[in-house]
């Protein structure tokens, strides 16, 4: 990111090209003729020029435009003041403590700190938290929507519950199934931590009933008496849910709003990732680009970070080598093409997105069945080579963990924060929030013989790192970074303001929505654990 954003907006209309012009670098997004800002192709923010390109720098009459004209004709002044900065930037904040006993089980979570930045109008990205009434544990999750919030929206409200119901004894099932039937009270199955305008589909609250229901009723069937271990309720409840999407998207509904509804879900699509957490037993499930990652202290205080999840997207060797392998040879050189599923999709596995998954038939019988697809904001295209579907699933992949006193904190965020921190910036940032002590990386060897200008550098990237957070919330800390940090690691207020002031139509030219989740973990309580069962922590 720039050291200094300009408080200027630069627009080309001819080749559509917007740039945001920094002290060192100009950041553009060029859109194709057919481009849309709110198409389901994630766009990624990419560098056009250096700083040194911009000295004297012109077009001829044949090219786009030169500079003078840019800044005479799409100057923009920002002057959004620091008050209103943390207006809008605190806006979505949650902060929960856990209590240390909950009635039944000692709980391995102090505290989460949570918060989201849209760039999408509205937000596509959601997050869940909740404690499992019925078992054990507690779950966290992040789901980063594409092509609208609908599918991102219902999978953060059903997900949790198809989850906590595969954990579930056939006992416990049984007295579900019980109380419904006679029409009896039912026992609660979450408990809910909900964030700030926290909403639900209200319309579809029945119909999501009726297939849990379902679910739970074939759990009843297959005679588990002890319900499924974590990692297979996990992978189960991923697969089962994008299922009943589909489905719903198929079979008659008992009103248009609900029918409506459900084409839009399943037209969408959504990356998820879950964490279960219960006493030192940690398990991970992620479909898509979303990460979870573990702040590690070690014994001399250094940090570090652990990924939990691997990026589902074509920069990742093993899974493209897996979605070709997927498909006939002849396709091998189109299924991904430029880094795109069919050229269009970046994350390979994803909730919804039946445009990948169901035949051309299937799609064209459906949508011609009375739908008005403008109204319901669905675009509905026919990828390139399409040719074997489905090209996309949503099968998670599992990781499971065992805590240690070492790990102090988990960080589950969308890729819009990976966008702009890697995950050792990441962790550093918590680590620094959570100790009050400012990190100092080793001096390298390259740092050892400097100039003079070069020293001033060094300094200055160091005397940043000493300044206090302003964030009590470390979710908004780790977004504020992300959007307004300099080369040196300094918020600088400029550019901070420059990116929290963009209009609608060009803020996710620059990034995406970010959604963040910290969960700090009890040392002590695990500790505790491994002390109690002579257990030995590497």
């Amino acid at each position: 990111m720039s050291s200094t954003v300009l408080c200027r907006i630069l627009h080309c209309v001819k080749n559509e090209v917007v740039c945001l012009r920094g002290q060192h670098r100009l950041y553009s997004m060029c859109l194709g003729p057919n481009s849309s800002s709110s198409s389901s192709v994630k766009r990624k923010r990419t560098k056009l020029l250096s700083s040194s390109s911009l000295t004297g720098l012109s077009w001829t009459n044949n090219s786009v435009f030169s500079m003078q004209n840019i800044f005479r004709h799409s100057s923009l002044q920002f002057q959004l003041a620091p008050v209103e900065i943390n207006r809008i930037l605190r806006a979505n904040e949650q902060s929960v403590k856990i209590p240390e006993f909950d009635g039944k089980n000692l709980n391995p979570v102090l505290k989460f700190e949570s918060n989201q930045l849209p760039a999408n109008s509205p937000n596509e990205d959601r997050r869940s938290a909740a404690t499992c009434l019925q078992t054990k544990g507690m779950m966290f999750g992040v789901f980063d929507g594409h092509a609208g919030y609908a599918c991102a929206q219902a999978v953060s409200e059903r997900l949790f519950y198809y989850i906590a119901v595969a954990l579930m004894s056939q006992k416990n099932l049984e007295e579900i199934e019980f109380a419904m039937e006679h029409m009896k009270p039912v026992l609660p199955i979450l408990q809910w931590y909900k964030p700030p305008n926290h909403y639900i589909y209200r319309e579809s609250a029945s119909l999501y009933l009726d297939h849990l229901r379902v679910f739970w009723q074939e759990l009843i069937d297959h005679d588990n008496a002890e319900g499924m271990s974590t990692g297979d309720s996990l992978a189960y409840a991923f697969k089962r849910l994008d299922s009943d999407i589909s489905l719903e998207a198929q079979v008659p509904l008992d009103s248009d709003i609900m029918r409506n509804m459900a084409i839009q879900v399943a037209f969408a699509g959504s990356t998820a990732c879950v964490t279960h957490v219960d006493n030192i037993d940690l398990h991970v499930a992620n479909s898509g680009d979303c990460r979870a990652i573990l702040g590690v202290q070690e014994e001399d205080g250094s940090w570090s970070s652990l990924p939990l999840t691997h990026d589902h997207n074509a920069l990742n060797p093993s899974e493209l080598a897996r979605v070709r392998s997927e498909h006939p040879k002849s396709e091998e050189n189109t299924v991904v093409t430029g880094d795109r599923l069919l050229g269009l999709l970046m994350p390979l596995r994803a909730f919804g997105d039946v445009c990948f998954k169901w035949s051309k038939e299937l799609q064209q019988s459906i949508l011609e069945n009375g739908f008005d697809l403008e109204t319901l904001d669905i675009y509905h295209y026919a990828p390139p080579n399409y040719l074997t579907p489905p090209y996309l699933n949503v099968d998670p992949e599992l990781t499971y963990h065992k805590l240690r006193p070492q790990d102090k904190f988990l960080i589950l965020a969308t890729d819009g924060l990976w966008d702009m921190l890697s995950n050792d910036e990441a962790v550093r940032l918590v680590a620094e929030h959570l100790t009050g002590i400012h990190l100092e990386e080793p001096v390298a060897a390259s740092e050892r013989q400097v100039k003079l200008g070069q020293m001033h550098s060094l300094l200055l990237k160091r005397r940043a790192r000493a300044v206090p957070s302003r964030d009590p919330n470390v979710a908004t800390h780790l977004i504020r970074h992300s959007i307004g940090t300099n080369e040196y690691g300094e918020i600088e207020q400029v550019q901070l303001a420059a990116m929290m002031s963009l209009p609608e139509d060009l803020t996710r030219m620059y990034r995406d929505d970010i959604t963040v989740t910290v969960v700090y973990f009890n040392s002590d309580l695990i500790k505790a654990h491994y002390k109690e069962n002579n257990l030995r922590f590497l």
